[in-house]
């Protein structure tokens, strides 16, 4: 158990570079972590280090995984399975497949072209940008196993429910009919050798670097400001955790947003120390990635108005419902 603690504590939080950092800022500006300036530097300096490190590790890790589950493999996967086990299957293939959500979109079009059940697609579209190997370890280093996981199964809860629904209505009417002559997915691909493994997975961790920097960076920024800037007075006035508001305000801001997970997590940092209740924070960073602006906008172009609101609906609900739920028992996960 201790050295399940130190590992977690060097190589997922790295206070190595909690300290090298320190050292740093005291040694190189002549500031004290202590002061506002010196902890703003020191809060950007480090979030964006140890994010970049572990996400570059994950994604590769995580990208030499996904190599054996191309959309054709995962298809015939799915393809054999009907219902409830359906859904949750497609929502766990999207853990492993770590797309934002307007990234999501051609994977669920190729799926919905192929056949694949309305409701399972959805499962896999909501799940994807939600919930991926690599957030559930960035969330242990920045709170601990046990937020993480509580993230991850709400997550996968919300996929599950949604997309059963989706497929109780009958909604596959609703799909653009184009989609349905897309058969990208029924291209065999040939056998990956252990160097193109590799070189696949080198590709993933450039690619999505290069997509999610920009939002790292802003999130580190805005919680570097929110950490030593914003008095926690002011925040918890507002979203404290005995303002039954707090959750819709944080649905509300979310959601027109457009983000990675990876670059909400420094803002849900900064708000947890400030006293924001565990629920708030979660609607806010599930609202950013599942239902952004720009993916609801490419989503238009594939379903009709009565099933992109149902999808919206469903999710929101489901989003603002977990908030209430985590704001009343959060303590148990902080």
């Amino acid at each position: 158990m201790l050295i399940f603690s130190w590992l977690n504590r060097q190589l997922l939080k790295m206070e190595w570079l909690f300290e090298l950092i320190r050292l740093l800022v005291e040694k190189i500006f002549g500031l004290s972590i202590e002061e506002r300036l010196g902890g703003s530097i020191h809060f950007f300096i480090y979030d964006v280090i140890k994010i970049f490190i572990l996400l570059s590790v994950l994604i590769f890790t995580i990208s030499y995984i996904q190599s054996y589950f191309p959309p054709e493999k995962s298809k015939k996967i799915l393809g054999k399975l009907n219902g409830i086990p359906a859904n949750i299957l497609g929502a766990f293939l999207g853990t492993i497949t770590p797309f934002c959500s307007c990234s999501s979109i051609p994977i669920f079009i190729g799926f919905t072209g192929a056949g694949l059940p309305l409701g399972v697609t959805f499962s896999f579209l909501i799940s994807s940008p939600l919930v991926d190997l690599a957030s559930i370890i960035l969330l242990a280093s920045i709170f601990n196993w046990r937020t993480a996981l509580a993230y991850v199964a709400v997550g996968l809860l919300l996929a599950v429910v949604s997309g059963t629904i989706i497929s109780k209505l009958k909604l596959e009417e609703y799909v653009e009919s184009y989609v349905y002559g897309n058969s990208s997915l029924d291209l065999e691909q040939e056998e990956m050798t252990v160097k193109e493994r590799l070189e696949f997975s080198k590709e993933q961790v450039l690619d999505i670097i290069k997509r999610v920097w920009k939002y790292v960076i802003i999130g580190v920024g805005i919680g570097a400001a929110i950490h030593n800037w914003i008095p926690e007075s002011l925040i918890t006035s507002i979203l404290g955790r005995d303002k039954w508001y707090s959750v819709l305000i944080a649905a509300f801001v979310g959601i027109p947003m457009y983000a990675d997970i990876f670059g909400t997590l420094p803002i849900a940092e900064a708000l947890i120390a400030k006293g924001v209740g565990l629920g708030t924070v979660l609607t806010f960073m599930m609202g950013v990635t599942a239902l952004s602006l720009p993916s609801l906008i490419m989503l238009k172009q594939v379903i009709k108005p009565k099933l992109l609101w149902t999808f919206f609906g469903l999710v929101s609900a489901g989003i603002i419902i977990i908030g209430y739920v985590f704001n009343a028992i959060g303590f148990i996960f902080i």
